[in-house]
């Protein structure tokens, strides 16, 4: 048996470990019980599950998301300089972010207007972003992936 101080105390009856581990107001737990003699420990058994608990959620770190702008080829140099300043705050963040462009009646037309916007948006994110997935068009999409360059 091991006592609450990591203490061994060496082979005690069953009723005598019982009685040690009420009067320090713990629980008598059993460590191995697959020895001869089985091997117990005087703990408090609700605090090292929660310990373990923490353990395993400390472990998980930040987890990368996908986060998407999305831009029409008519977007404004105003509210593409906010959607290219959010795409910065995710990208410190760790994030990756997913610009998807959605072209509309005609714009389909001229997809070089969009390439272009991307080309302008991968200019302006040199420093903060590396291209993960180059621009591709997926029917009236165009999608292109950045990741942030550590």
């Amino acid at each position: 048996m091991i006592n609450e101080n990591n203490e061994q105390v060496g082979v005690v009856p069953v009723a005598e470990a019982l009685r040690l581990a009420y009067e320090a107001g713990l629980d008598l737990v059993e460590v191995a019980p697959q020895d001869r003699p089985p091997v117990c420990r005087i703990m408090d058994y609700g605090k090292w599950k929660y310990q373990q608990k923490r353990k395993h959620k400390v472990r998980h770190g930040h987890e990368i998301q996908i986060k998407e702008v999305r831009l029409r080829p008519k977007t404004d140099e105003h509210d593409k300089n906010i959607k290219i300043r959010n795409a910065r705050n995710f990208l410190a963040k760790g994030d990756k972010v997913q610009f998807t462009m959605i072209f509309r009646g005609r714009e389909r037309f001229h997809p070089a207007i969009g390439l272009d916007m991307f080309r302008k948006i991968l200019g302006e994110l040199n420093e903060s972003a590396k291209l993960e997935r180059e621009p591709k068009f997926e029917g009236r999409r165009l999608t292109m992936v950045v990741a942030p360059s550590k």
